[in-house]
């Protein structure tokens, strides 16, 4: 399964474009961002294009697809698909592969692994805002049947 034009317009608008490179938000520090939330290989003072930024996000979505894969063992519709990819964008599969999300999800509850999203919504132990929206739209897309 490869994600959609919807997945990729959730992690766009949920990291947002930056040219230049940034600190983690949390932590003001590592990791270093750029682009649509990219951090492989970004050191402080990094610039791009816009169109850089496109091509790393298109890797780095290449890069998680069968990692995420990998970890579902249950049939998934496109939207819970695209849900789950920005998720992983944004936490890794490491996160992914020891949630209870992933648990109730692989157990065929899908409806209990929606409620999971939102506890994902801290940062260095603090509750940011931007995650707790992202995971409601995580949520949200997870849930939708169109």
């Amino acid at each position: 399964m490869h994600i959609s034009q919807k997945g990729i317009d959730l992690i766009k608008s949920s990291e947002g474009l930056s040219l230049t490179a940034y600190p983690d938000p949390a932590t003001g520090a590592e990791p270093w961002t750029i682009g649509y939330g990219t951090t492989r290989g970004v050191k402080p003072g990094m610039k791009i294009t816009a169109e850089q930024a496109e091509q790393y996000l298109k890797a780095d979505v290449a890069r998680f697809e069968p990692e995420l894969a990998a970890l579902v063992k249950v049939p998934l519709t496109q939207n819970q698909w695209d849900a789950l990819m920005s998720f992983v964008y944004n936490l890794g599969t490491p996160n992914l592969a020891s949630s209870t999300l992933l648990k109730l999800l692989n157990a065929g509850d899908y409806v209990r692994a929606a409620d999971q999203f939102g506890r994902w919504n801290k940062a260095a132990g603090k509750e940011l805002p931007g995650l707790t929206k992202r995971r409601a739209a995580e949520q949200a897309l997870f849930l939708s049947k169109a």
